[in-house]
């Protein structure tokens, strides 16, 4: 069978990989795999993509872009940008707690380099605009290295084990101490987790879940040219 080598773009396979990651899972994605449902070659492949990884920093990027849209939404419901901190991080454990394809990909951005570091980027601008009145003598800098020791609490939160902490457990402990590290006041970290807490935090995993599902399908060609070139930059 001819091999679609010409019309084949970026657009497409990022489409289609992240199709795959979402669905089949990172792991179980080789890309081999990719090349099969465009039917190109490897070599067609890994000359946009040399590897997994790279594929999978734009859909982290495209993660990011979807955060960032959430939190406006959720400011425009009347939720603060702490509050909007706290509500992606337990989004984020209890889709990672109810759905084993979403884990494999969170755990899979917090343990490459590649991704690890779009994360903690991406975070330390968010951290600077919501904390800084916490944080007021705070350089860029600070807010770097806070971001090495958020991403390692997350990526705990999201790790989950044959321990027996509850999911509770873990997004109370996970958001006390990030908070913590950003110089919020007891009183008001007590008063943000108990709202979370008291949030039905299992069916919204779900329901963001799907949301990004969505978000990446109707992802245009404009938003991929952006993320495409974000990698480059």
């Amino acid at each position: 069978m001819a091999r679609r080598r010409v019309n084949t773009t970026k657009h497409e396979i990022v489409r289609v990989a992240s199709k795959l990651f979402l669905e089949t899972g990172y792991s179980a994605t080789s890309p081999k795999l990719v090349c099969e449902e465009l039917d190109i070659s490897t070599g067609n492949l890994t000359y946009y993509f040399p590897t997994k990884e790279h594929l999978l920093a734009v859909v982290v990027e495209m993660l990011c872009d979807f955060q960032r849209k959430m939190m406006d939404l959720e400011a425009q419901e009347g939720y603060s940008s702490v509050m909007a901190i706290c509500l992606e991080l337990m989004a984020m454990a209890s889709m990672c707690e109810e759905d084993e394809i979403a884990k494999d990909l969170y755990i899979a951005s917090y343990t490459s380099p590649l991704t690890l570091d779009i994360i903690r980027k991406n975070d330390a601008e968010r951290s600077k605009e919501v904390f800084k009145d916490y944080c007021p003598d705070w350089t860029d800098e600070n807010f770097a290295e806070a971001e090495v020791l958020v991403s390692g609490i997350e990526y705990a939160t999201l790790m989950t084990t044959d321990s027996g902490v509850s999911l509770e457990t873990r997004i109370a402990g996970a958001l006390n101490n990030i908070l913590t590290i950003f110089n919020v006041p007891e009183e008001m970290r007590k008063m943000k987790i108990g709202k979370v807490l008291a949030m039905d935090y299992r069916a919204i995993g779900r329901r963001v879940l799907r949301e990004f599902r969505k978000f990446v399908e109707d992802s245009n060609d404009h938003l991929l040219d952006e993320l495409l070139h974000a990698r480059r930059s």
